[in-house]
This record gives C-alpha cells, sequence and structure tokens, in this order.
C-alpha cells in the first residue's frame, strides 16, 4: 500500500507449512522422475526471517529423502550459475516470486518462452498451460511456437498417469525440432504454429505400431 504519496509498502508473508508443503512436492517429484538432486534458491542473506523460515523448512524436509541430494544457493548467484552452468542443477524450490524470475531465465536456456511448459499443481486440483500464457499480441497470426502448449499437455499426461502417451508426443517434438524443417520463426524456421503442430502429429502417427 501507499505511505503518503512518496512511499509503497509490499509485506512478504512466508509461512512453515506452505514451504514445507512446496518442498516436499521437489523433492517428490525428483524422486519419481529419476532425478539426483533438490536445490532450495532463497535470499536468507538479507530476508532473514522470511527467506530464512523458507530454507529452514525445505532443510527440514530433506532429512526425509536421504536418496536425493540437498543443496542450497542465493537467488542472485543462483541466476549466475544458471547461465553458466546450467548441467549442475536439477530440481529447483523457490518462493513464488523468485520462481517467477527464474522459470523465465531457464526458459531463455532452452529457446525460449514459446518452448517452455508450465504446471500448476495442488493438493485436489492441476491446471496446465504454456508459461508464456495467451499472448494475445499473436492470436490469429499463426505465428506462434505451439511447442509449449503441446509440451503442458504432456506434463498433463503424465500427472494422469498417462506415461506412455506422453513419452510418445515428448518424441514427436523432438523429432521435429532436431530436424528444424518444419518449425516456427523462434526456432529458425519459417513454418506457421500448425504447419510445425501438423508435423508434430504426423510424427506420433509415425510411430504408432501398424
Amino acid at each position: 500500500h501507499m505511505v503518503g504519496k512518496d512511499a509503497a509498502e509490499s509485506i512478504k508473508i512466508i509461512t512453515r507449512s506452505a514451504s514445507e508443503r512446496v518442498a516436499r512436492f521437489a523433492f517428490e517429484y525428483a524422486r519419481r522422475e529419476g532425478r539426483h538432486k533438490v536445490t532450495a534458491v532463497h535470499k536468507a542473506n538479507i530476508l532473514k526471517f522470511s527467506d530464512g523460515l523458507f530454507l529452514e523448512a525445505a532443510g527440514d524436509v530433506a532429512r526425509d529423502y536421504d536418496d536425493i541430494e540437498f543443496e542450497d544457493r542465493i537467488v542472485d548467484n543462483m541466476c549466475m550459475q544458471l547461465v553458466q552452468k546450467p548441467e549442475l542443477y536439477d530440481v529447483m524450490v523457490l518462493p513464488n516470486l523468485y520462481g517467477d524470475i527464474v522459470s523465465d531465465l531457464c526458459a531463455g536456456l532452452v529457446g525460449g518462452l514459446g518452448v517452455a511448459p508450465g504446471a500448476n499443481i495442488g493438493d485436489d486440483l492441476a491446471v496446465f498451460e504454456p508459461v508464456h500464457g495467451s499472448a494475445p499480441k499473436y492470436a490469429g497470426k499463426n505465428k506462434a511456437d505451439p511447442t509449449a502448449t503441446i509440451l503442458s499437455a504432456v506434463l498433463m499426461l503424465k500427472h494422469l498417469g498417462e506415461g506412455e502417451a506422453a513419452d510418445s508426443v515428448t518424441a514427436a517434438v523432438r523429432k521435429v525440432v532436431a530436424t528444424g524443417e518444419r518449425v516456427t520463426y523462434d526456432l529458425g524456421g519459417s513454418a506457421g504454429t500448425s504447419e510445425m503442430a501438423d508435423a508434430i502429429i504426423e510424427e506420433m502417427a509415425q510411430g504408432q505400431p501398424t
């Protein structure tokens, strides 16, 4: 809120229960997907109470997962490390604000928002959508990369236990992107949204038993 006309104030709230919940989700995800390390990202060196609580909660949860390596990184250093040595990191768990920023950085490492899928998973409900959102400026132009939307569907299939279907879609996407002949402008091609989507569908059909 505004404090007079010259200052604004925002309050950051972090709870132990929410921190433990998201940390446990990260470790369960790592175990389920065959990952080997979880990194908690924070700014506890400055925000000693709020981020300090988040880091403490993540560390407490980590003790229940002896098979998964646990480490922590300060968020600004994490950004540098991801640019220089992304191969050193696996699953990251972050408070919402840092996650929003770092996720876009990670998208840039793999080709941009056009290829970055997203999932919002709760205890009872889940929503799957591309990280770029609805991208209204590209609406009706047959220009947007469909990869992020298709890979979001892959995350949904995995969530529903349809691993074989998810693998089939993923393999088709990889083949089309690797070939590079029918991809959108952001991946160095000249295909439109529908043409790239059709190419992925065709690859899936070819991969099915006759």
